[in-house]
């Protein structure tokens, strides 16, 4: 590791300053006593400098390539646009920094393979972020499925519905496969520990923005993954939620059943004359504040400790291999075997 590892915090550096790049760097400058926030790099003319002196960073780039060379740090935060993520990982693996990457890893399975051996051959840790492994309901029943409580898994659900307000046009085909529910794909493995994915089947539409259907968009899906262990996972995503941001999980095995997430604010209800009341969440941030919190915390104590990453690049392309046959499936109409995607 480089200097500032070991007992010391985890000095990082910022690559995005976007709005998820944003609240990564915030946790990092306030919110983590083993980092400390050192660098912010984005090509937006003023972004990093601006985020940089909002969150008291020494030095500020607009080029990664700076910050992967600068000596001073020893680890980045990748949360530039996922088009970017692979070449990114693999420069700063090059260069020696530990990585943390958002999701998605890698757009292709070539891309992730390259971003994987890149890390391996450096010797640094590669953390990538699936949040909701560190979220409390899911790391609970992650216990559950460990000890054996739930035995072993039948059947398997996870659900995003984001709270919408999207511009149509700045989304990318394929966005809810690649962006949206490779977290529920994520999910499904972690709940279904040991197993291997082998065959998807998904269907899609634009029901939120009809518009845009014949343009490529799919904002409304939902995808059945066969494993090899006999269980079947249930993804679903949709970019409009009336009611907030609400994401769920559920697994069902041989001895019980685990149930995560409801969408809460708080577990607090008010019955009046309208009749019960709960808050529900209206952002991903608001909801998971402290998965994303405990995702890089995890990450530091990998930096720290030279041990490795708790969701690593293997985790990223597995679910990558899931979004890459939900989105030929959703095209074709037809069920896609794993096995069969080329990289």
């Amino acid at each position: 590791m480089g200097a500032g590892a070991g007992n010391g915090p985890v000095r990082v550096a910022l690559i995005g300053s976007g709005r998820m790049g944003a609240f990564h760097g915030r946790t990092l400058a306030t919110g983590l006593p083993q980092a400390r926030l050192v660098a912010v790099a984005d090509p937006a003319p003023g972004a990093a400098e601006r985020l940089a002196g909002e969150l008291g960073a020494d030095r500020f780039y607009t080029d990664a390539a700076e910050a992967f060379a600068d000596p001073e740090v020893d680890a980045v935060v990748i949360a530039a646009p996922a088009r970017f993520h692979a070449d990114l990982v693999v420069a700063a693996a090059a260069a020696g920094k530990a990585v943390f990457c958002e999701k998605p890893m890698a757009t292709t399975l070539a891309d992730a393979d390259r971003a994987i051996e890149a890390a391996r051959a450096a010797g640094v840790p590669l953390q990538v972020g699936f949040n909701r492994r560190f979220a409390p309901d899911w790391a609970a029943a992650r216990a559950l499925l460990d000890d054996g409580t739930v035995g072993s898994p039948r059947l398997l659900r996870s659900v995003t519905r984001d709270p919408g307000g999207f511009d149509p046009s700045r989304v990318p085909v394929d966005t809810i496969f690649l962006e949206t529910l490779i977290h529920d794909f994520d999910t499904l493995m972690f709940l279904n520990p040991g197993a291997a994915p082998v065959e998807v089947y998904a269907t899609a539409d634009a029901l939120v923005e009809p518009d845009w259907k014949d343009r490529g968009l799919r904002d409304t899906a939902v995808v059945m993954v066969k494993f090899d262990n006999g269980a079947v996972g249930v993804a679903e995503a949709c970019f409009e939620a009336s009611y907030g941001y609400d994401v769920r999980g559920e697994v069902f095995g041989s001895a019980g059943m685990a149930t995560m997430g409801d969408g809460r604010t708080t577990g607090m209800a008010f019955s009046g004359a309208v009749g019960r009341v709960v808050d529900t969440a209206r952002s991903d941030q608001a909801l998971l504040a402290g998965a994303y919190v405990a995702e890089l915390s995890a990450f530091a104590d990998t930096v720290r400790a030279g041990t490795d990453a708790a969701v690593d690049g293997q985790d990223a392309r597995a679910a990558l291999a899931i979004a890459l046959a939900a989105a030929q499936s959703a095209r074709t109409g037809l069920p896609v075997r794993i096995a069969e995607l080329s990289a």
